[in-house]
């Protein structure tokens, strides 16, 4: 990726509102590269610890393996923020996806 490319996934995910949630390809779109998806997962894996990564989830809503804790421990952060689980590590992505 182009210089500033993590920079550039960090300030989008800082501005995901409590409760809502984006996705990976969502957030490559955003920052001009929509088929690194996988790329932005990796800058969730490695990125600022302090930044809301768990607001971040794949294209069908479902949780994170890689997030600290594994699946459960993503579901127990967006718990945490008032966003429902299901029982199969997914979020509502119809209702939950938030737009910049």
């Amino acid at each position: 990726m182009g210089p500033g490319f993590r920079e550039r996934v960090e300030a989008i995910v800082t501005q995901i509102p409590r409760g809502r949630v984006m996705t990976y390809g969502q957030i490559a779109a955003l920052v001009g590269n929509a088929r690194a998806a996988r790329i932005v997962g990796g800058v969730c894996h490695y990125g600022d610890p302090d930044l809301p990564w768990q607001r971040v989830v794949n294209k069908s809503g479902g949780l994170a393996s890689g997030y600290p804790g594994g699946r459960h421990g993503h579901k127990m952060a967006l718990e945490a923020e008032g966003v429902e689980v299901s029982e199969d590590y997914k979020v509502d992505i119809k209702n939950l996806l938030w737009q910049p």
